[in-house]
């Protein structure tokens, strides 16, 4: 019986966290996707650029002394369309 009530607690617990999660506000759950997608995106910079013990100064120059290169060489396809 232990068991049972057990699965019921977490059901309830799984249950009312969907609740929670559905009434976020809109501005929240844009908050929410941007710091995802800005953890994602630093994730894959230290990865690529092997840089996790560089600071975010030092990020900013590394990154500063490539960009016009890489926008030079950046296929239309990844270029921002603008509106």
């Amino acid at each position: 019986m232990s068991e049972y009530l057990k699965k019921l607690e977490q059901e309830k617990n799984r249950l009312e966290l969907s609740i929670k999660r559905s009434q976020l506000s809109d501005s929240a759950k844009k908050r929410k996707e941007r710091t995802r997608r800005l953890i994602q995106k630093g994730a894959l910079l230290e990865k690529y650029f092997d840089c996790e013990d560089l600071t975010e100064d030092e990020i900013e120059e590394l990154l500063k002394m490539f960009s016009p290169y890489v926008n030079e060489k950046k296929p239309d396809k990844f270029k921002r369309k603008r509106t």
